[in-house]
């Protein structure tokens, strides 16, 4: 496993990541939870991705007791806070007492004293911006997160953290996590560039496009009742986009690779990205994926894949 460091940090974590989306606290119970992690643990994966919002806290809770014997200044956790985690009206967004409040059930839920990583899930609009960088600033400096970042925010909405940061003289958010990948490159045209004047890691997610890039579509689309609760897997699964998997799945047959291990080394080829963050159901596929750590994609094979994903010259991208 080869690792990297978050943005100009000092933190360094390892490049194929695990999540805790869509899998863990709700479609595995602990025992198979414990393979996973364990298995991504023993093969060099030492960042674990969560949320509150992951089955309301039941994922930081498996999680945490799946690590609870675990040294854990050998791993690098995250969390993210935004959505809403009840009905109550201050149970949600990014003021100041959402975020203390939250950081507190987390870390309960998780069993530790500190997240190395702490994101805010989504930009909040009725809350200002100082507001949210002071509270994270408050975190940082109480000893309870290491660093801070956003997820899905917008470049002008980084660039103003970054500004008022800067203003009061707080912590910067030093890491963004968007969702990028072979069919969705909206990142590389304005938010790459801002990551890097600031110094800003990235740790992606869906790089796999939820299970497209492994290529387990080629033979058509699933069934309309997977993942119903959410509207990724049919944004991305058009016949054009199975077209390109299916090209590029011929490539990696050629190359002695999955898909998958293609797919997440064309995510890691940028410098920018810290991290590719992959979900699992099992413990052969974080075996799988952690391969892809090992791939360097030559110029050569980099402009035979650039000639897949795009048309005429210019890349097709998906604005989420």
């Amino acid at each position: 496993m080869n690792y990297r460091r978050v943005g100009r940090t000092g933190l360094k974590i390892s490049e194929i990541s695990l999540g805790a989306w869509l899998t863990f606290g709700r479609d595995i119970d602990v025992a198979k939870t414990d393979a996973i992690i364990s298995t991504a643990l023993d093969h060099g994966v030492n960042f674990i991705d969560m949320a509150d919002i992951y089955t309301k806290g039941e994922a930081e809770r498996v999680v945490g007791e799946v690590i609870k014997d675990r040294n854990r200044s050998h791993l690098v956790l995250s969390s993210k806070v935004f959505w809403p985690m009840s009905d109550d009206v201050n149970d949600r967004g990014l003021s100041r007492k959402h975020i203390h409040e939250s950081i507190d059930q987390t870390l309960r839920r998780i069993g530790t004293d500190y997240l190395d990583l702490y994101f805010c899930h989504r930009f909040d609009p009725e809350t200002e911006v100082d507001e949210v960088v002071r509270a994270m600033d408050d975190l940082v400096r109480a000893g309870k997160i290491l660093y801070w970042g956003t997820s899905v925010w917008s470049e002008a909405q980084i660039e103003r953290a970054v500004g008022e940061a800067d203003r009061f003289t707080a912590y910067r958010p030093v890491v963004e996590q968007p969702r990028y990948h072979m069919l969705d490159r909206h990142i590389e045209t304005e938010l790459l560039p801002i990551c890097r004047r600031y110094g800003i890691g990235l740790t992606v997610w869906s790089p796999l496009a939820q299970g497209i890039l492994t290529g387990k579509y080629n033979d058509g689309p699933p069934a309309e009742s997977y993942r119903k609760d959410t509207d990724w897997l049919t944004q991305d699964l058009t016949e054009d986009n199975l077209d390109k998997v299916r090209r590029l799945t011929r490539l990696a047959i050629e190359l002695g690779v999955t898909m998958s291990q293609l797919a997440l080394a064309w995510v890691l080829r940028l410098p920018e990205i810290s991290c590719a963050i992959t979900g699992a159901t099992r413990p052969d596929q974080v075996i799988d994926n952690v391969k892809a750590s090992e791939i360097e994609l030559s110029a050569d094979l980099q402009e035979q894949i650039e000639d897949i994903l795009t048309d005429d010259g210019r890349v097709k991208v998906n604005i989420t």
